[in-house]
C-alpha cells in the first residue's frame, strides 16, 4: 500500500527555487518504503539508485511548482513502474485522487523514442539533450491527451504538466490502477468499443496512437480508457500510417487469442482511413 504522504515536506518554509539535501532526502525515503512494499524494488542496494533517478532535484522542484499551484497537495507511492516512467498515486485538492506520471530524466533507453517526435510538424527541431528531448515528449503527451479528450476519445484526462511531469485524471480505485485488457476479460462489446475509439482518435482527433496494445487500455467495469498518449503521431507524420497499421493489426491479433472476430487488420484500416 503505498505511505508516507508528502504534503508537509513540500508545504516546508524552503523557497521553491532550491531544496536542501536534507529535503530532497526526506522524500526519497518517504517513497522508499512503498517501492519496497509493492515490489518495484527488488534489492536494497537498487533502492537509493531508483530513487535518485526518479527524484532528482529538477524533477523535486517541478513537484512542488505544481503543489504551490494547486494541481497537487498529496503525493503518495509508486502505482506503476516502468523504463522510462513511473506513476504515483497522487491527491488533489477535497481529495480527489491524481495520477502523477514521472519521467526518469537518466533513462538510457529514451532516444529510442525520436522516430515518434521527428516528423511531428507540432515540435519543430530536435533538442541535442536527453532532459530536453524528454520535457518536449511530456509536452507532446499533455497535448495528445487533450487532443483526444476534446474529440471525446476516452483517455485519462490532462490536468498540468511541467519539466519530466504530467499530472492527470487516476483510473482505478486507489491507490490500486485500473486493470488493462491484458487482464481483464473481455467480449464484443469491448473489441467495437476498442475499433470505433481507433477511428474515432483518426477521424476527430486527426491522431494515431502508434503504441497500441491491450497493455495500454484499461478495462474497469464498464470504464475502458486508452493511455500512455505520448508516442501518438499526428496524421500528417511520415510514419502514421505504418503506425495505424501496427496499432490495427495488434488488436485484430490480441481479441483473436480471445476469441473474438469480426474482420482482418486490412478490412479495419479500409474503415478506418476512408
Amino acid at each position: 500500500m503505498p505511505s508516507g504522504t508528502l504534503e508537509a515536506f513540500f508545504f516546508s518554509t524552503c523557497s521553491v527555487q532550491s531544496l536542501s539535501d536534507e529535503e530532497s532526502s526526506s522524500l526519497r525515503e518517504r517513497l522508499l518504503k512503498s517501492e519496497r512494499d509493492n515490489r518495484y524494488l527488488r534489492k536494497d542496494s537498487d533502492d537509493r539508485k531508483v530513487m535518485e533517478e526518479v527524484f532528482d532535484q529538477a524533477t523535486l522542484l517541478a513537484i512542488k511548482e505544481l503543489m504551490s499551484k494547486g494541481e497537487l497537495s498529496e503525493l503518495n507511492g509508486v502505482v506503476s513502474a516502468g523504463k522510462e516512467a513511473r506513476v504515483y498515486y497522487g491527491v488533489a485538492g477535497k481529495g480527489v485522487p491524481r495520477a502523477v506520471k514521472i519521467y526518469m530524466v537518466a533513462s538510457a533507453d529514451f532516444k529510442k523514442r525520436l522516430v515518434y517526435i521527428a516528423g511531428d510538424r507540432r515540435f519543430g527541431k530536435i533538442p541535442g539533450s536527453s532532459t530536453e528531448i524528454i520535457k518536449l515528449w511530456v509536452r507532446k503527451e499533455f497535448k495528445n491527451l487533450q487532443l483526444a479528450h476534446s474529440s471525446g476519445v476516452r483517455v485519462p484526462r490532462p490536468y498540468s504538466f511541467l519539466r519530466n511531469v504530467i499530472v492527470m485524471e487516476y483510473i482505478g480505485e486507489p491507490p490500486a490502477p485500473a486493470p488493462t485488457m491484458a487482464e481483464a476479460e473481455v467480449d464484443l462489446s469491448d473489441y467495437k468499443w476498442v475499433f470505433s475509439s481507433i477511428s474515432k482518435l483518426y477521424k476527430s482527433a486527426e491522431l494515431v496512437h502508434a503504441d497500441l496494445s491491450e497493455y495500454n487500455i484499461f478495462k474497469w467495469g464498464d470504464e475502458r480508457v486508452v493511455f500512455d498518449m505520448g508516442s501518438a503521431v499526428t496524421k500528417s507524420h511520415p510514419e502514421a500510417a505504418t503506425f495505424l497499421r501496427r496499432d490495427v493489426s495488434n488488436m485484430v491479433r490480441f481479441f483473436k487469442k480471445r476469441g473474438i472476430f469480426e474482420k482482418e487488420a486490412e478490412d479495419w484500416l479500409g474503415e478506418i482511413t476512408k
